[in-house]
């Protein structure tokens, strides 16, 4: 009986082991062969999200974005000072506040000024003198009473006299007084030795360099004012991308300040300067916009993105962008529904789309929409 089981526990023994082996066997033929690192097969439900592109080249546009700031429309910007030398005795106005072209600003008097009315009068009487002597003269000359000579000599006299009283209005006008208020002045023959300052445009006041009793020259600017229904962006632009800009180019622009959806505005560049600043090696750009809501305010901080010339080049979208560590990458197709990492070289990205320098060739498929989740399961199937 003994050797009977032995013999029977040996033979189910083995054929256990028999069984196990084969379970093993067929457990290691189904487990699917892993992949190198890189490539990556993803299973049908993310397969079916992927979308998949060739790489192509397409018309190309490099946004250029440089730092400016809002300034004034200098064709709309008045230095006013004053047009005699004199001692300011009124202040009118200050400074923000809104004036009208031809406001009185402030007021100063002026020895100057009174000193040329004087001698105005004087030769406006000269003048009439030697217009009724050169008269005279004509009458006797005519009666025969008095020589040509005489009448000549009389005649020079008046027209000298004419002319320094024409010199004089002229200096008058030179100094700030109108026509209306020198024929006042000839009629009344009071000199009034007090000269206003007048705005020469409608604007704001935006400097105001004077005080009360401050003594002043022509040379001198008393006020600044400027009109800000219009307003100029400027910026510069390096050196080594001045080619890619040009009059007319259209630019977006984005002053942080205004906060929002506020703070993006479209205009046309007017300006592109054909000069290169020797101490920034940069080149002024200059747009002009819209500012009658008077939102835009001078010195306010700004950037300006530039579209440069679209040229042909290889581009790919920002979405196949992964990362990997430092390296940026995309997913190219390979066959059997395999992906494969690869280690591509960009460049400026605009609209989405990044310029790609190297890495993968024209016709090379990559995947354009999914590349994010595949990656994921790229890095899943790696660390399992």
């Amino acid at each position: 009986m003994r050797p009977n089981f032995f013999y029977s526990f040996t033979a189910a023994a083995v054929m256990v082991l028999a069984l196990s082996g084969c379970s093993k066997e067929a457990e290691t033929e189904a487990a699917p062969a892993k992949l190198p690192p890189g490539l990556v097969q993803p299973e049908q439900n993310l397969l079916a999200t992927l979308k998949i592109a060739p790489i192509a080249t397409s018309p190309f546009a490099e946004i250029l974005r440089v730092s400016g700031r809002v300034d004034f429309d200098e064709q709309r910007v008045s230095r006013i000072g004053a047009s005699v030398t004199g001692r300011v005795t009124d202040l009118y106005a200050i400074l923000g506040q809104e004036v009208k072209a031809g406001q009185v600003l402030a007021r100063l008097h002026s020895s100057e000024l009174g000193a040329i009315q004087m001698s105005f009068l004087k030769a406006e009487a000269q003048s009439d003198l030697q217009s009724r002597n050169a008269e005279r003269a004509r009458q006797l000359f005519a009666a025969d009473v008095i020589g040509r000579g005489e009448l000549q000599r009389r005649e020079s006299e008046f027209a000298i006299a004419t002319a320094e009283m024409r010199a004089y209005r002229d200096q008058l006008r030179v100094l700030g007084m109108s026509p209306a208020a020198i024929a006042t002045l000839a009629k009344s023959g009071s000199i009034d030795s007090y000269s206003p300052v007048y705005s020469s445009i409608s604007g704001t006041v935006v400097e105001r360099n004077v005080a009360q009793g401050q003594v002043v020259q022509p040379a001198d600017a008393l006020y600044t004012v400027a009109d800000l229904s219009r307003v100029w962006v400027v910026a510069e632009v390096p050196e080594q991308q001045a080619a890619q800009v040009a009059e007319g180019q259209s630019v977006n622009i984005e002053v942080p300040s205004l906060g929002g959806g506020n703070g993006s505005i479209t205009g046309k560049l007017i300006y592109v300067g054909r000069t290169v600043n020797p101490q920034t090696r940069t080149v002024l750009v200059r747009t002009e916009l819209d500012n009658r809501d008077g939102r835009l305010k001078p010195a306010m901080l700004a950037s300006m993105l530039i579209a440069s010339k679209a040229v042909e080049q290889l581009v790919v979208p920002e979405s196949a962008v992964v990362r990997d560590g430092n390296d940026e990458c995309v997913y190219v197709e390979m066959p059997n529904h395999q992906y494969r990492l690869t280690k591509v070289k960009l460049g400026a990205e605009s609209d989405g789309m990044r310029v790609v320098l190297g890495g993968v060739k024209p016709g090379d498929r990559v995947v354009v929409e999914g590349a994010f989740h595949l990656d994921n399961e790229r890095k899943r199937l790696e660390q399992g």
